[in-house]
């Protein structure tokens, strides 16, 4: 009796071992199955055109207004040198002085030809018109008047001849006192006191940088100059440039400068090895702070008028480029790549990869792959 309730018990455990398996299998199941069926809530943006300013950035160089080689016209020694490095000089300020012993003593030997030349020009002209008072008294025939008037005449020549070597003595002499010829600043000194100059150095003494006015010369790409060139009105590109708006400098510390720039000139050809053109803006710079060789990013304003713009935080990245979620008619997400046109701070301005009434998943794209279903928010 007592083994067959045993036996009957432990029928009754199994069973109920059984069962309670079978009941967490199937929770198990529903909760696996109910999880796997979840739709996804996604945000979105409907795709439409807009129009908006945006900022380019192209880096440049910049250079003063001139930038003037100082090189000296007489040959000789070094006597003096009146500057330092990076000092600002006026136009006509002594830079230099070329030892001009040498030049003195031409222009006192051209002095003294001067001299004699007018001294036979004067004994010349009294002889002839004493030839002419004899002529005119008949006294002496008209050929000895011709010979005195040519000796004058050759007076006269030689006198203009010593006259131009004088003037060419004196301004080799002035070549030895060399002046700033522009308003600048002094860039290297090469050479020092004692040195040997002349026409044929390498170097020269040195460059002054007229630099109240500086030029940023920047390069654009083909694609972003046919941009410009269908942005701005005009016939040709110097009306275009005419209409780009003020340009603005940023310095290398991120910083923008003070003042702001126009657009003056644009260079007639591409360059082939890098398929880009070359623009010059210009900069007032009164107070000196740019400096020839300097750089910087040109920032110019570009006005996109119908074009899509969407923010950078409803795309990523994948294989280096910038893709994005778009929900189909089924609620399903098929991923899109994009070309992106221009980049502002917080969005894209899309050339390529969407269209109008597009509607974009604009949040929460880390948990979401292509081809899933999703439930739009409303």
């Amino acid at each position: 009796m007592q083994q067959h309730l045993k036996a009957l018990l432990s029928t009754i455990f199994r069973t109920s071992m059984v069962g309670y398996c079978l009941l967490v299998l199937q929770g198990c199941s529903s909760k696996a199955e109910k999880e796997k069926t979840v739709t996804p809530l996604v945000s979105t943006v409907t795709v439409d055109t807009t129009s908006v300013t945006t900022e380019l950035e192209f880096s440049g160089m910049l250079e003063g207004i001139s930038n003037i080689e100082i090189r000296p016209q007489a040959e000789g020694y070094l006597e003096k040198i009146f500057v330092d490095e990076g000092a600002y000089v006026r136009k006509g300020q002594p830079l230099f002085l070329i030892n001009d012993t040498p030049y003195s003593e031409k222009l006192n030997q051209s002095t003294a030809s001067l001299q004699t030349a007018l001294a036979n020009r004067e004994k010349a002209r009294i002889e002839a018109t004493r030839i002419q008072k004899l002529v005119d008294g008949k006294v002496v025939s008209d050929v000895q008047l011709k010979n005195a008037q040519a000796e004058l005449s050759a007076a006269n020549s030689a006198v203009r001849q010593a006259e131009a070597a004088k003037k060419s003595a004196a301004i080799s002499k002035g070549f030895t006192l060399i002046k700033a010829p522009v308003n600048g600043y002094v860039g290297k000194l090469p050479y020092r006191v004692g040195s040997l100059v002349g026409h044929n150095e390498p170097e020269p003494l040195s460059v002054v940088s007229d630099i109240n006015t500086m030029y940023a010369y920047f390069s654009m790409s083909e694609e972003a100059f046919l941009q410009f060139k269908q942005q701005y009105p005009g016939k040709t590109i110097e009306e275009k440039i005419k209409r780009i708006p003020s340009v603005r400098l940023m310095l290398p510390d991120n910083s923008v400068y003070d003042e702001q720039g126009k657009v003056d000139i644009v260079q007639g050809q591409f360059d082939k090895s890098t398929g880009s053109i070359t623009f010059r803006a210009s900069f007032p710079n009164s107070g000196g702070l740019l400096r020839s060789g300097n750089t910087g990013k040109i920032i110019m304003s570009q006005y996109n008028k119908n074009v899509i713009q969407i923010p950078q935080s409803a795309t990523y990245e994948l294989q280096n480029k910038v893709m994005a979620y778009v929900v189909e008619k089924n609620n399903k997400l098929k991923s899109v790549s994009l070309k992106i046109g221009q980049k502002t701070a917080l969005n894209y301005i899309i050339s390529e990869g969407l269209k109008p009434g597009d509607i974009l998943v604009s949040k929460g794209l880390e948990r979401l792959h292509e081809g899933i279903q999703v439930k739009v928010s409303k």
